[in-house]
Parts: C-alpha cells; sequence; structure tokens
C-alpha cells in the first residue's frame, strides 16, 4: 500500500485528489496538509507527498526541503501550474522527486505516484530539460565529478526517463548491470535519486538540454 498525503491550500483540489486515489486499491490517503508547515508535520513517514508549491506559512520548496531532511524515504511530487520555472527547478533541487502539472489528468496523477514509489524511473523528463540552463547552475566542485563512458551513458538515459528496462534494452546489457551503474551515478553525484541526479548533472554541464537524444547501437557494446 502506498501512503500519500495530500498538501494544497485549497480545500476542493485536496478533496478531488482523495476521491480519485480512493479508486486504486494500492493507494491509501493517510494525511492532508493546508500549509507547507502542515505539509512537513503530516508528510514525515510517508510514502509519498504532492505538494503545491504556493501554500502560507512555508512554500512548498521549503517543506520539501524540510521533508527531505526529516524523512528521506519520502518521495514528494511537486504539483504546479508550471508558471514559474525557477520556483520548480528549486523544488526538484531542494529533493522532489518530479512534478505534476495541475492542469494533468487525474489518472496522469496517480501514474506519477506510483512511478516515485517505485523509484524506477524520472518524471516528465521533457519539462525537466525545458527548465534547466545556466542561469539555474550552481558552482563547479572542487573535485570533478568523473564518470566513466557507461556511466554516462545511463546518466544521458536517466535524464530521458528511462526505467531499468529500458535503459538495458537501448544499451544492450542487463538490467542488474543497468542497476550496478545506475547506483554508481547516484554515489559519485551525492543524488539521493534518479530525478536528483539529473538536477545536478544539468548545474555541474554534464547534460545539456536538448542533447540527450536516445543512444543508437548497432549492436551490443560492453
Amino acid at each position: 500500500m502506498i501512503r500519500v498525503v495530500l498538501a494544497d491550500d485549497e480545500q476542493l483540489i485536496r478533496s478531488g485528489w482523495t476521491a480519485m486515489l480512493a479508486l486504486h486499491d494500492d493507494i491509501e490517503v493517510v494525511g492532508e496538509a493546508a500549509d507547507g508547515r502542515e505539509a512537513v508535520e503530516a508528510g514525515t513517514g510517508a510514502d509519498v507527498v504532492l505538494m503545491d508549491i504556493r501554500m502560507p506559512r512555508l512554500n512548498g520548496l521549503a517543506a520539501t526541503q524540510e521533508l527531505a531532511r526529516r524523512s528521506p524515504a519520502t518521495r514528494v511530487i511537486v504539483v504546479t501550474t508550471f508558471e514559474n520555472d525557477q520556483l520548480v527547478w528549486g523544488a526538484l533541487r531542494a529533493g522532489a522527486a518530479g512534478y505534476v502539472l495541475k492542469r494533468a489528468p487525474l489518472d496522469e496523477l496517480v501514474e506519477a505516484v506510483r512511478l516515485v514509489h517505485s523509484r524506477s524511473a524520472v518524471l516528465f523528463p521533457d519539462a525537466l530539460r525545458r527548465i534547466a540552463g545556466p542561469h539555474h547552475g550552481r558552482s563547479k566542485p572542487r573535485v570533478p565529478v568523473e564518470l566513466t563512458p557507461r556511466e554516462h551513458d545511463v546518466l544521458r538515459q536517466i535524464a530521458l526517463g528511462r526505467n531499468n528496462a529500458e535503459i538495458a534494452a537501448t544499451l544492450y546489457v542487463s538490467v542488474e548491470t543497468v542497476k550496478t551503474h545506475v547506483r554508481h551515478v547516484l554515489d559519485k553525484l551525492d543524488a539521493r535519486d534518479r530525478t536528483q541526479a539529473a538536477v545536478i548533472a544539468y548545474e555541474l554541464g554534464l547534460l545539456f538540454p536538448g542533447a540527450e537524444e536516445p543512444l543508437m547501437r548497432a549492436g551490443p557494446c560492453p
């Protein structure tokens, strides 16, 4: 069972999410929050938190950062109108696993909850690349991040939103090999999950918006 907390200052939105999620046997709404501080308290220990960005007392960015500190296993999905790229990017840097648009179909929200809970892929990579850019960057680390060519291949596939099976098929390696490479990438980037790895990679110039096209392989390669 996926335990979900809903954080939005509009009761009507929370009620709609609750009614929709209740239709799915593998998801249970275990709490609600009308502001960021309530979101931190209610979300601590939950599996997934649906987090509005603009809320009273504490905004979604700050609440996400605090949740990442208090409850590292809790996955935050930022729910936004996408009107402010800087806020979305800040939330991803703060530790959000991904985001969905408030105008998106409700079944997309359900899919997002299941996806981040499974930790299998990055949510909505096209939008992630859209808001990535040099003005979001941070200073280069003193010791440059050094990835092997294969780890960089895997990082590119992560940024495209591929899951382990899709990466394995693209690179002609086993799923277990992909898992090993993913683990090494996360360790080297000091990232808590795939989404944060993609964010860090854009910030450090390891990936560039629009450049991460699927790799075309003529056949198996090491």
